[in-house]
């Protein structure tokens, strides 16, 4: 399976966090046995992922797997959970037992709610030992529902939050920033975004390198190839323009640089994996 051309979503269960985490964490997920039967039909399989730069749980509570960051494979026990950034293209390989239970976190949430820096995580499989107790992630991995689990792990990140409560200038700084890019239908440049901030573009490049770990112009590539990916594999009648793309070259090379692949130049929207 693979993001945005299938619809990994359907094998698991989401929660979104509560709003005082909501600007910090994107979702909490847990594999859905039930409907990884239906879907998958009790064969190994793996599902592909590309960059986002969001700082993301892994907590298992089934089987060992695979998983390859960037050209690197590590095999992750049952007993082994992981902290990712997600920087490049991730792919996890399961058995049909999977089991996992993810903590998805926004760029620079990672910091704001822990006060780690996503930095450190870039390129890297980190134990979460090094993060949570490991007391904690034994009370997280006990036989108990999913809403159980979100709540122990909302209320253990919130206390974290409120006591850390990072109010860091360059954080919210960021964080504005692609709220302002995402306002402007994701086709504002740097100058616009710096005149929208009053600031100025190397402002704008040094924060972004400082909480993200990118500069704004590679952010905002992945943030628009991944959007407009999204729309060109459901819509038929894509418009390139509609995304800021000169014409749909544009487009495809832009596609390349993000899933590592070319489209089809027919009209259906299938990769070449």
């Amino acid at each position: 399976m693979v993001e945005i051309f299938d619809n990994i979503r359907k094998i698991y269960t989401f929660s979104s966090a509560c709003p005082e985490l909501a600007d910090h964490i994107e979702f909490f997920s847990e594999s859905s046995i039930e409907a990884t039967k239906r879907y998958v039909a009790g064969e190994n399989f793996s599902v592909k992922m590309f960059p986002s730069w969001t700082p993301t749980f892994y907590i298992n509570l089934g089987e060992p797997y695979f998983i390859t960051i960037g050209s690197q494979q590590y095999l992750i026990g049952a007993d082994q959970d992981i902290l990712i950034l997600r920087n490049s293209i991730v792919e996890r390989y399961n058995t049909p037992s999977d089991n996992i239970f993810t903590v998805k976190f926004y760029p620079g949430g990672l910091e704001a709610v822990l006060g780690i820096s996503q930095l450190k995580c870039v390129d890297k499989v980190i134990d979460l030992n090094a993060v949570l107790s490991a007391k904690f992630i034994q009370q997280i991995k006990q036989p108990i529902t999913f809403n159980e689990r979100c709540e122990l792990m909302q209320q253990f990140l919130l206390n974290a939050f409120r006591q850390t409560h990072c109010k860091d200038h360059y954080l919210q700084f960021v964080r504005d920033t692609i709220a302002n890019y995402i306002a402007g239908d994701m086709q504002l440049s740097n100058n616009d975004l710096a005149e929208r901030m009053f600031s100025t573009s190397k402002t704008i490049n040094r924060y972004f390198n400082r909480v993200v770990g990118i500069s704004p112009k590679n952010y905002f590539s992945i943030l628009r190839t991944r959007t407009a990916l999204t729309a060109y594999v459901n819509n038929p009648d894509f418009v390139p323009y509609d995304h800021g793309y000169y014409d749909m070259s544009h487009f495809y090379k832009d596609v390349v640089c993000f899933t590592g692949k070319r489209l089809r130049s027919s009209l259906t929207p299938t990769p070449l994996w």
